[in-house]
């Protein structure tokens, strides 16, 4: 059979007749004969001292299976932050070149912050498709504009506008691992089964993996995939099956400082850091645990047994995946890199949470509120996460955290195997090297060179360096000599084995309260730039100090003024500027919207899961909502509309005839109104409405107080007193629905999907009075969510 490129000279014959003519056929797509397989696995939250192959008594024997049959790396960086990291592995240049400095919901009108990946920079899998890869992504996304993730689009920045033929997972930055926002290709779906029957996303998305490499591999056996798999483990909320918990009981009994001490112990042992590192001094943001009382002790150790079991959980669905490959005899040929997005995270706060949802809404968590839900951490009731002296711990064995450019922030695991392609086994890799660099690194192993265009957009230069000649090699040299850091206006830059770094707000929260006065979040004037860059920067030399444990910025001024002055350079090439430490103000900046400010929201039936940024907002303002529903002869039931989950939210059922509001404030209580007497048959209007009665005391985690009113048509059928609601947030269990409440339900009164047995036509609701907004709350829960 002869075949022809596209778009060239057809070689064989047209005669008049078939007889007289000789066919030829476009060549199709292919791949180069044995092109490997490339499968990038990306943890979240996951810090340098929390698997076992960094020297971690957490257990993950897939993950250090992969790294004694292959490379384990102690010099690999990310941005400090979910969604720029994620950008940068994917396209290989920086975040702000992409930009995407911050997470998708912060946003602001300047090049490096739009959050509009440049179709110019193109993606991996983009480039691989290309050249006859199939391309999946399995997992979290977070790498599409927030005001672009609801069903109205537009899709070009979902998944598979992005170069993926198929993904499945969830598009923001977390999700309930048992009740979770699930998008299939390009629209929403529900779980197949229940938590009450055993769902756990992580496992859900292993097989949704196994799936697709299957679908493919047993139709062309020969063609190669690229994956990326990122299950959204290890972030909030900490949810694993309580026997994988119940493995780690009393493992942390003698706290963080015992358990840094023991890491830093063993990444010696196993030369994983140099024989001369010091382990930084005590976080003073991070209490002493032998301070903590007995309660606290008992609490944050199962809070930090749920955390490893979650990923013990994790690492044993990565292994069904691996044993998949295996299976299929792929496994040896197909090039596997791990990494996490960012260091350890410390969303907890410094006592931990049992439910975000009252830390984004100002209520305060109790330890006795806590202490009660000990014993269903890791299940799905609660949106659990840890305090940050694990954070502290899990960054073993440097300081500081996620969204802070100290290496505890910047510096991740990182593990490449690919036993066709390397021969080393078991061994540790030196070379400095930056999340950039895994697309070139890939292209380079696959003979590819980077695309002059994609779908007729010309391409950027990748900006990333291959360390492919580290592979087996571990005396060559690292190509990258540079790099810088910025997020939030905390600032860091390597430069040939120096490292300086400017904190912002400080060193830590309490250093930076105590010295300069500013917190978390305050917008950098330029003033404070000016005297940040006096006095604000600190100078290690990382080829000595690996920990950055010895500041020695007085002892050699002229190096870090080097430094100073190469930051800028960067800063300027790369979109960096404007410095920007703010978050409140970037949290509320005006963006284009897909469709104007409205106060008359229209919902169907079957609508499911509209994401909170795009639902009628109802909270701290007057508003109705009104469905106009057939009622059958004989009565019905069910949720006519729902929003948020057991975290906190609201609903609007019909249940043993009475029509029902529950406003479920933050998970604490429920308050209720109910009809007085039976949901008439036939055509009716069935609402809601809510009249405040004071004003809201946002600071103090109390919205508006008001009058919940129920109707039949215009017949008034029930009123309650509303004394408190959310004030910044629905829940965390799910968006906005009609006609049914899966997942996790906003009330004990029913269970899911407790789907309504008449006929919805629509629902409205009518937000038209003022809305009074608390920004820095909001802020912070986008935050929390990366």
């Amino acid at each position: 059979m002869e075949e022809y490129k596209p778009g060239t000279t057809f070689p064989g014959k047209i005669g008049l007749t078939v007889g007289e003519s000789d066919p030829a056929w476009p060549e199709p797509l292919r791949a180069r004969k044995d092109a490997p397989n490339v499968l990038f696995i990306v943890l979240d939250d996951t810090g340098y001292g929390q698997l076992g192959c960094y020297g971690s008594p957490i257990n993950t024997p897939n993950l250090d299976k992969l790294a004694s049959n292959g490379l384990l790396y102690n010099n690999m960086h990310t941005t400090a932050l979910c969604s720029p990291s994620r950008s940068c592995i994917l396209t290989g240049r920086n975040h702000h070149s992409n930009h995407v400095a911050s997470i998708m919901e912060t946003s602001t009108g300047y090049p490096g912050y739009d959050c509009y990946i440049p179709f110019e920079n193109g993606f991996l899998s983009e480039i691989l498709q290309l050249h006859g890869y199939n391309t999946y992504c399995v997992g979290k996304w977070h790498l599409t504009p927030a005001e672009q993730m609801s069903a109205a689009g537009p899709y070009d920045r979902w998944p598979t506008g992005r170069g993926f033929e198929r993904y499945y997972g969830f598009l923001g930055g977390d999700t309930h691992q048992y009740y979770p926002d699930l998008v299939y290709d390009n629209h929403q779906v529900e779980p197949e089964k229940t938590a009450e029957k055993g769902y756990h996303l992580t496992e859900d998305l292993a097989d949704r993996a196994i799936h697709f490499i299957a679908d493919a591999k047993q139709v062309a056996p020969d063609k190669p995939f690229f994956m990326y798999f990122a299950t959204g483990a290890m972030h909030a909320p900490h949810h694993t099956p309580k026997e994988y918990a119940d493995r780690y009981k009393g493992v942390f009994d003698d706290g963080w400082e015992a358990y840094r001490e023991k890491v830093f112990a063993r990444q010696k042992e196993m030369g994983i850091i140099p024989e001369n590192s010091e382990l930084p001094y005590h976080d003073p943001d991070v209490p002493e645990w032998d301070k903590c009382s007995a309660e606290e002790k008992k609490l944050y150790a199962r809070m930090m047994e749920v955390f490893a079991g979650f990923l013990e959980h994790t690492d044993h669905q990565i292994g069904r995946l691996l044993d998949f490959l295996e299976n299929i005899e792929e496994m040896d040929n197909t090039l596997i890199m791990v990494i996490s997005d960012n260091g350890a995270s410390a969303e907890g706060g410094p006592t931990g949470s049992v439910n975000e949802n009252r830390f984004f809404n100002n209520v305060p968590e109790s330890l006795e509120d806590n202490l009660a839900a000990l014993d269903e951490l890791g299940g799905p009731r609660h949106f659990n996460h840890y305090p940050w002296g694990w954070t502290w711990a899990g960054d073993t064995p440097f300081k500081r955290w996620k969204r802070e450019t100290y290496r505890g922030g910047t510096s991740d695991a990182f593990i490449a195997h690919w036993p066709e392609g390397i021969k080393a086994r078991g061994e540790v890799r030196t070379q400095y090297a930056h999340v950039v660099d895994m697309v070139p690194t890939v292209l380079e192993i696959l003979g590819i060179e980077p695309p002059e265009e994609i779908r007729g957009v010309a391409q950027s230069p990748i900006e990333g360096m291959s360390f492919a000649n580290t592979f087996n090699d571990a005396k060559a040299e690292g190509k990258r000599n540079t790099q810088y850091f910025e997020m939030f206006g905390h600032r860091s830059i390597y430069h040939n084995g120096w490292r300086a770094v400017c904190p912002y707000p400080g060193p830590s929260f309490r250093k930076a309260a105590d010295e300069t006065g500013y917190k978390f979040g305050d917008p950098i004037t330029e003033q404070m730039l000016r005297e940040r860059d006096s006095n604000g920067w600190e100078l290690y030399n990382i080829s000595e100090d690996f920990t950055e444990s010895n500041d020695l910025a007085d002892q050699y001024p002229e190096i870090l003024q080097e430094l100073i002055n190469q930051w800028y350079v960067e800063a300027g090439k790369y979109n960096v500027l404007p410095i920007d430490g703010s978050t409140v103000a970037r949290f509320a900046a005006q963006r284009p919207q897909i469709s104007k400010d409205r106060s008359r929201y229209v919902y169907y039936p079957g609508t499911q899961e509209v994401p909170e940024n795009a639902a009628a907002r109802v909270l701290n303002r007057p508003h109705v909502i009104a469905a106009m529903v057939d009622i059958p002869k004989g009565g019905a039931e069910g949720v006519l509309l729902r929003h948020g989950g057991r975290t906190g939210g609201y609903t609007l059922f019909v249940k043993d005839g009475k029509l029902h509001y529950i406003h479920n404030y933050v998970g604490v209580k429920e308050l209720h109104v109910v009809s007085e007497k039976n949901v008439p048959e036939g055509r009716v209007i069935l609402s809601y409405q809510f009249e405040p009665v004071g004003k809201p005391d946002l600071s103090s985690g109390k919205g508006t107080p008001g009058t919940g009113t129920l109707y039949f048509n215009e017949e008034q059928a029930g009123k309650a007193e509303i004394p408190v609601t959310m004030p910044n947030m629905i829940g965390l269990g799910g968006g906005l629905a009609i006609g049914q409440d899966s997942g996790s339900t906003v009330t004990d009164s029913y269970k899911a999907p407790f789907a309504f047995t008449g006929t919805i036509h629509r629902v409205i609701v009518d937000v038209s009075g003022d809305r009074i907004e608390d920004h820095e709350a909001e802020i912070r829960a986008a935050l929390a969510r990366q």
